[in-house]
């Protein structure tokens, strides 16, 4: 029987039911599609709204008018939604078993309405004890069940005041993690917490709550936060600082409040020690005080290891250990590798830089080998888990990330430190161009005083995603040796020729098909270099070559936007390689839909989950009972909550800049010219050098082309390289 609307279509309404589905809710937005029971209609009524927060079983009240929608017919459009607390025992069975309280799904929520009638919401709240009443139901549960009922009341409080300040209402359970429950209260006293705090909100949103809480536009704290956000947004693009002038004027714009009055602020911050300023080459910059005490102390630290006269080694004659290990290794050394081994041998700083190709694990594995026979404790790490596991593949002892070697600490930082030091004799750190200042600080911080130190890394690939250009300003002031001979690939493969073409400036040679282990496809356009792509990954290389699309082949896309970019390939790729089942083992949140099964990648550090920014996983399960999604990384599983899934982003495709540091049995990468303002010779060089048994370019020649051409590489404003000139020698 087909519903009708109320005879008064498009006049005001309003409507009170109870919340039997919920078909539709966006946190990001708001908006949602219910279906109510409402008195005196035999059918239920669809309602569509933005609310903050909703949940099956509640009433909801709902102002607004019957709309006519082409594709769904009759609908009530609200302008303004309220909901309260079911009362019905219908009404609380269905919101407790809806998984908004995390450890009672459809069969405990029977149970306990079964029990405690409309009692439960206070049995929960003040009597939790008489929970264990309830068969099943024992002491631990019972704990989370009572703490789950606390925590979710408080996030509810938040999203409904984000939403009425104009804010997605999606980080609220993040934000109930930071500030817990005095949240509200600290949005209240400096909404620019927010910006500093919770990842995945801006400025912008953080301003405009503050605007609403009547926060003048030109006052202290407004201003304060606006040269704070400035100076943090220069970092994401990899700055240490900003020249004054430059700060003072973006922050003025930003703002929209006169330069002299972010002057003035500025002045304050810096007598406050809120920010601090170096004149570095004749200018006067502004730095966040972290950064700047990272810098000084990794020239205190470099120079104080470069002036080290030896490396305090067991007396070792070199010369003979030269012959040694070429003897045992049957591997003859060139005379730049010979040339790095003296001096890791010698001194208590070495920097061995190359490219692909040219021996950089001969080399270290000849240095470990005379070492390890004199007994010298090393210690070997890189930036990521990825490469720290080819790290240990190749050398055949046992490396850790830097961050697992220096042993986070829940809530973030590290037990390593001066105060306890690490224990070893040489620490090796591979990958190093991918190190920014603050992780270098960290590490340098955590040596022994005796301890040497070798520095492994390639300055062509693109530079860290975190602020500074530590290995390069190693290289003009540390001792260093360039490995350069390039030796014959075996199997005669052409990647590391190729490699090295790109970064020579010349367009490498391209195989259409048929041979070889290096590939270009022509293609015109965008949207003909995906379908080639999906078809590549999902057909036609598994077939020719044996790979798994999902473990063995990753797409490297230069950025984000466009048909090409990560997102649009990351949801094209998830179609065909992990297509929605039908069933409930997926989740939309933050504007992605997980799945079980997919590939994702870490966004950000996180301590407390021992998870780190580039980490890939797969995700095994998602629980919607317990509200959580687990995630697989190699050997070890981990719980997010769904509102923690921003950490996460789809990885079937990432960008050039996340592969760093890692090797993928196949690579392949899109080329358009909607890609110009990326298409850099440092980014193709480094997504070329990621693949190891096979690397498919596909899209458009002249994109290729001007992507070998450009060599501009954006300088980074720095104190680093001036501090390690006046101390190292």
């Amino acid at each position: 029987m087909a519903m009708h609307p109320d005879p008064r279509d498009g006049a005001s309404d309003a409507l009170r039911g109870l919340i039997e589905r919920v078909t539709f809710h966006n946190e990001e937005t708001g908006f949602a599609v219910l279906r109510v029971k409402v008195r005196g209609r035999r059918e239920l009524v669809p309602i569509v709204g933005s609310v903050a927060a909703v949940t099956p079983g509640e009433w909801i009240t709902a102002e607004g008018k019957w709309t006519r929608d082409r594709e769904h017919g009759p609908q009530f459009r609200a302008d303004h939604i309220e909901t309260q607390p079911p009362d019905s025992r219908e009404g609380i069975e269905k919101y407790l078993a809806s998984g908004l309280i995390r450890g009672i799904g459809p069969v405990y929520a029977k149970k306990l309405v079964e029990r405690f009638g409309e009692q439960v919401f206070d049995i929960i709240e003040n009597q939790s004890a008489r929970l264990q009443e309830v068969g099943g139901i024992g002491a631990e549960r019972r704990r989370a069940i009572k703490q789950a009922w606390a925590d979710q009341r408080v996030v509810r409080e938040i999203m409904v005041f984000l939403h009425a300040h104009g804010i997605s209402a999606s980080r609220a359970v993040r934000i109930f993690k930071t500030y817990g429950a005095e949240a509200i209260e600290r949005i209240r006293t400096d909404p620019y917490c927010l910006a500093r705090d919770i990842h995945g909100i801006g400025f912008q949103s953080a301003d405009l709550i503050a605007e609403r809480l009547g926060l003048a536009g030109d006052s202290l704290l407004r201003v304060r936060a606006g040269l704070a956000h400035v100076l943090a947004a220069a970092t994401d693009e990899g700055h240490c600082a900003l020249p004054r002038e430059t700060l003072v004027e973006s922050a003025a714009k930003l703002l929209s409040v006169e330069n002299e009055r972010a002057e003035e602020v500025l002045v304050a911050e810096i007598a406050r020690g809120g920010l601090e300023t170096d004149r570095i080459y004749g200018a006067e910059l502004i730095f966040a005080p972290a950064l700047r005490k990272a810098e000084i102390l990794i020239a205190e630290r470099i120079g104080r290891l470069s002036a080290r006269v030896s490396a305090g080694y067991p007396s070792i004659d070199v010369e003979r250990a030269l012959a040694w290990v070429q003897e045992r290794t049957g591997k003859v050394l060139a005379v730049s590798q010979a040339e790095a081994l003296r001096l890791a041998l010698n001194r208590s700083l070495a920097v061995i830089t190359g490219g692909p190709g040219v021996g950089k694990t001969t080399l270290l594995n000849s240095v470990l080998k005379i070492l390890r026979a004199k007994n010298v404790r090393c210690m070997l790490c890189a930036p990521t888990g990825r490469a720290a596991k080819r790290l240990a593949e190749s050398t055949g002892l046992e490396a850790k990330t830097i961050h697992r070697l220096l042993e986070p600490s829940p809530g973030g930082g590290f037990r390593r430190d001066e105060n306890t030091p690490l224990e070893g004799d040489l620490f090796v750190m591979d990958e190093v161009s991918m190190v920014d200042v603050p992780l270098m600080a960290r590490f340098l911080r955590a040596m022994p005083r005796g301890g040497n130190l070798l520095l492994v890394g390639d300055p062509e690939q693109l530079p860290s995603v975190g602020p500074g250009l530590v290995l390069r300003d190693l290289i003009a002031t540390a001792p260093c040796v360039k490995l350069d001979v390039v030796f014959r690939q075996e199997g005669g493969s052409s990647i590391v020729t190729s490699a090295h073409a790109i970064n020579a400036g010349h367009l490498p040679e391209l195989a259409a098909d048929g041979r070889g282990d290096f590939f270009f496809i022509d293609r015109e356009t965008p949207e003909d270099a995906l379908e080639t792509l999906l078809e590549l990954v999902s057909t036609r290389i598994p077939a020719k070559f044996g790979l798994d699309p999902l473990r063995d082949i990753q797409v490297l896309a230069p950025m984000n936007r466009g048909t090409l970019g990560v997102r649009n390939l990351n949801a094209r790729l998830q179609d065909a390689l992990n297509p929605a089942r039908g069933d409930d083992m997926e989740v939309e949140r933050f504007g992605v839909t997980y799945r079980a099964g997919d590939k994702v990648i870490q966004t950000r550090n996180n301590y407390d989950k021992d998870v780190f920014n580039g980490d890939i996983g797969r995700i095994e399960w998602v629980d919607a009972g317990e509200r959580e999604v687990r995630v697989r990384f190699d050997e070890r599983t981990v719980g997010y909550d769904f509102g923690e899934l921003d950490e996460l982003a789809p990885a079937f495709a990432i960008t050039v800049h996340k592969s760093q540091g890692s090797e993928y049995p196949c690579v392949i990468v899109p080329l358009a010219m909607e890609q110009y303002v990326l298409l850099q010779r440092n980014l193709l060089y480094t997504a070329v050098t990621r693949g190891r048994r096979l690397v498919v370019l596909v899209g458009q020649k002249r994109a290729l082309g001007a992507a070998v051409r450009n060599q501009t590489v954006k300088g980074r404003c720095s104190g680093l390289l001036e501090h390690l000139k006046a101390l190292v020698r």
